[in-house]
């Protein structure tokens, strides 16, 4: 059965992490409809993204290979710095900083406190509400090659925000990148492409400890999660093309209506305790095991009885002379 499940996740995976509506939230609350009723874990969502973002390397090869080959260049001096390419690849680097930064820094937080359902409910209609005023009123006229060290920075900031379920890293960032005037397929090309370091950088990290550490790899064996992020790949390859084309025609708002919905839901099934708010073990998992029968152990003591107390011995009549 986990095997299925695992196939499920992996859906789920690959058709939201590019969407705007949390990847993180989605397997959370997928996780527990299932039949094992566990939260998949940090462990496995990081993992997972690995394949999707490798959906992001071959969707955008061309642009990555030719950013990365041109840096290289500007580092080694053979071009100036200030080549379009070799500017976005520093711009990458700054915006990645953030995340990276927080994520070790509130590790523990991410795998535990900030998967509480009731902060991904919040997160959700929030940051739905955000993305619908950031793509309602940003003037939306930069194109990326505008991209500025500080618009950078506040991308990369945004993104950061994405180590919370319910917030989404590409919606996060692309709301940024609309609240500073950029255009819809400039903001998503920029998040596509900050994504990759921290992804790739976490799925790795997660997938390192995994390896070393069992216990930390969640409800799901390291096969179950390696087919999730298979299918994962090939679903999110299909899903980056489909949105590159939708947003260049079409507004963000049916994200935003599905994000507040879905977040009311969540706050209704919380509050009707049809689920539970935090990361629960999976059903069968976690008992306790049965208690052993006391042991009779023989005791070591030697038993000392009393002696009788010494008797003097009455004095012998003397001989008669």
């Amino acid at each position: 059965m986990t095997w299925i499940e695992a196939i499920i996740l992996g859906l789920v995976q690959g058709l939201t992490e590019f969407l705007p509506i949390s990847s993180s939230a989605h397997i959370r609350i997928v996780g527990e409809f299932l039949p094992s009723g566990a939260d998949p874990g940090a462990a496995f969502t990081a993992i997972t993204q690995l394949g999707t973002e490798l959906a992001v390397l071959i969707y955008f090869w061309r642009d990555i290979t030719r950013i990365i080959g041109r840096w290289c260049a500007a580092v080694t001096g053979r071009i100036p710095h200030s080549d379009p390419d070799a500017r976005m690849g520093w711009l990458i680097i700054v915006g990645s900083i953030p995340i990276a930064v927080l994520g070790l820094l509130l590790q523990d937080w991410i795998d535990t406190e900030f998967r509480s359902l009731w902060i991904t409910a919040t997160m959700l209609i929030v940051f739905g509400v955000l993305l619908a005023l950031a793509d309602r009123l940003g003037r939306q006229t930069k194109p990326l090659e505008k991209l500025t060290v500080r618009d950078g920075v506040l991308y990369g900031l945004a993104q950061a925000l994405a180590l919370v379920p319910g917030v989404s890293r590409s919606g996060g960032t692309i709301a940024a990148g609309l609240a500073m005037g950029y255009t819809r397929p400039a903001a998503a090309r920029y998040a596509f492409l900050l994504a990759v370091p921290a992804v790739f950088a976490s799925g790795l990290y997660k997938l390192y400890t995994s390896l070393t550490d069992p216990g930390t790899q969640g409800p799901y064996g390291m096969g179950e999660t390696l087919v999730a992020t298979g299918i994962a790949f090939v679903v999110g390859y299909a899903v980056i093309a489909w949105l590159m084309r939708f947003i260049s025609t079409h507004s963000f708002l049916p994200f935003v209506w599905y994000r507040i919905l879905l977040g009311g839901v969540l706050f209704a099934l919380l509050g009707a305790g049809v689920i539970s708010a935090g990361p629960r073990p999976r059903r069968g998992a976690g008992r306790p095991a049965p208690a052993e029968p006391p042991r009779c152990e023989e005791s070591r003591e030697v038993l000392e009885y009393p002696r009788p107390a010494h008797r003097a011995e009455p004095p012998r009549p003397a001989a008669a002379a």
